[in-house]
């Protein structure tokens, strides 16, 4: 079992942390994990489950606790809420439902693991993203720098409910969720705010960060479709040219911040075929990230823009 999370800091006000990923040890056969791991009902139930619980519940008190003491310094306030939802062009809600969906993600396939019939795991598992995610607006309420976001909330939701409406419809993810990044020049003019280190960068700069929606075509298509099923299109989204929350701060050094919508495609990586479990493994936590390939960009500054390779 595999659990991580991704929080990283936050570019200006209203910014909240991010929780990035949870992987499990079990997904649908021919996907990433062997289907003889998932029998409901079966007597792995009764050693599985507490085992996954009980590290799922000290992992996150860990991280919250650490958060608490390390991450949230300083001066304390009262609980307030703060509306960021026109800030960083969006960028900090998709991160958002990517989080929460495959935080969900990960939790229904290791329900599955623990032998949760497949119902209940979609069920019980599918909202873990939202529920991970949304503690964390507490600690930002009561940062006077900061302060709750109910779009942040809805981002959250969103990304649980998404991965629960695919389950629930085809037992499985048709429409995936991706992230990629490439550094930008934008770094270098604030890096206390949006990265010294690589990273940092990562984690902080929404310049450098696109989101992906890649679709599994070949799942609606006829058995007899020789599409391959590992070959996917990709639409993203990204922004450039933000270094400040305020226009008139990113104006001062000649920018003016614009978004950006681009068309590819993505491998998928769990329809690889490989009859190494530790791949299947590796690959079903690399299935977050899309990987790099050509692209057409569009924006509202430069119109149509082809990439040969895109990031």
């Amino acid at each position: 079992m595999l659990l991580a999370c991704w929080l990283p800091p936050r570019p200006g006000q209203g910014q909240p942390p991010t929780v990035a990923r949870a992987a499990a040890n079990t997904a649908p056969a021919g996907i990433g994990f062997p289907s003889d791991t998932v029998r409901s009902g079966s007597n792995s139930l009764s050693h599985r489950l507490p085992v996954l619980a009980g590290g799922l519940a000290v992992s996150y008190s860990a991280t919250m606790y650490l958060l608490s003491q390390g991450w949230y310094t300083g001066e304390r306030s009262r609980f307030h809420w703060f509306d960021d939802s026109h800030e960083w062009k969006q960028m900090d809600k998709a991160g958002h439902f990517w989080g929460a969906f495959h935080e969900s993600r990960g939790a229904v396939d290791m329900l599955r693991w623990a032998g949760v019939p497949d119902r209940r795991a979609i069920w019980y598992g599918g909202f873990v993203g939202f529920l991970l995610q949304s503690p964390i607006e507490l600690l930002d309420g009561r940062d006077p720098q900061y302060g709750a976001s109910a779009t942040d909330l809805a981002a959250n939701f969103l990304g649980s409910a998404g991965l629960i409406g695919q389950q629930l419809a085809w037992g499985e993810v048709r429409l995936m969720p991706k992230y990629s990044f490439h550094t930008t020049r934008y770094s270098d003019l604030r890096p206390n705010v949006l990265g010294r280190s690589l990273a940092e960068k990562h984690l902080k700069d929404y310049n450098g960060q696109t989101y992906w929606l890649c679709a599994d075509v070949g799942a609606w298509l006829p058995a007899t479709s020789r599409w391959p099923r590992w070959l996917q299109p990709a639409v993203g989204y990204g922004a450039q040219q933000m270094v400040y929350n305020d226009v008139d701060a990113n104006a001062a050094l000649g920018l003016r911040p614009y978004r950006q919508y681009y068309l590819s495609f993505d491998v998928d990586l769990r329809r690889i075929p490989t009859r190494s479990k530790l791949l299947k493994r590796v690959f079903y936590v690399a299935s977050i990230f899309h990987l790099p390939a050509p692209a057409l960009e569009w924006n509202p500054r430069r119109g149509f823009v082809a990439h040969g390779l895109y990031y």
